[in-house]
């Protein structure tokens, strides 16, 4: 049977609009994919993105972290170094102002006298030498000298027989000195300073920690006392 040139046509133009409409459905598809291919593209940099911003503002916030805990620390620190400072001046002001009563012990003769004869005696059984000498202010020489002849003895009496020769100093203690002696093996070499102002060194040194406690009670942080 033949075919009129009408079916021809028709079926050209049905096959036509078939084309067309794959051609159509393909490009829909393609930029579709490309659509797609695209957000994900962009939400993977936009992302990535994210990610390089809140990293930036971690470390920026960690390092002002950082910088308040150093500026805490050393405010902390200034504030311990002003406090213990301020306790310092504290005890040297009372060591300064008890260092200014030592007038009165040399104010009492009976005192004074006792405690140069224990500071002579206890310098020579420190030095335990055959012959001391022992030097004072200028204004206590005749006082040292008549206690010579009883540190003599009391220092055979305590070494158990042990002589000790003692010769008071023609030199003498500066003049701002408070009081006691100083002791001197003959040759010079050895000395032992029982002055007012070491004897209360001396005793302020090994008393500081019980000082502090009393004035400002007990260190919470110390775990073991002085």
């Amino acid at each position: 049977m033949a075919v009129s040139g009408q079916d021809v046509d028709r079926q050209i133009r049905h096959m036509m609009a078939f084309i067309e409409q794959e051609a159509k459905e393909k490009a829909e598809e393609i930029d579709a994919k490309a659509e797609e291919e695209f957000n994900i593209e962009k939400g993977r940099l936009v992302q990535n993105e994210r990610i390089k911003v809140m990293g930036f503002y971690e470390k920026k916030e960690k390092a002002l972290e950082l910088k308040k805990k150093i500026q805490r620390s050393n405010l902390l620190n200034q504030s311990r170094l002003q406090t213990l400072k301020a306790r310092d001046d504290h005890v040297g002001t009372l060591l300064e102002a008890t260092r200014g009563r030592l007038a009165e012990i040399t104010a009492s003769p009976e005192r004074y006298d006792k405690f140069l004869h224990d500071s002579i005696t206890q310098g020579l059984c420190q030095l335990l030498e055959p012959a001391v000498i022992v030097r004072c202010r200028r204004q206590d020489t005749d006082r040292v000298q008549k206690l010579v002849p009883k540190v003599q003895a009391a220092y055979t009496s305590i070494t158990k027989g042990k002589k000790c020769t003692v010769t008071v100093d023609s030199s003498c203690l500066a003049t701002d000195s408070s009081g006691g002696v100083e002791l001197f093996s003959k040759d010079g070499r050895i000395k032992v300073a029982n002055t007012l102002e070491s004897r209360l060194e001396m005793i302020s040194g090994q008393m500081l920690p019980q000082i502090r406690t009393a004035l400002f009670g007990r260190n919470a942080n110390r775990r073991f006392d002085d």
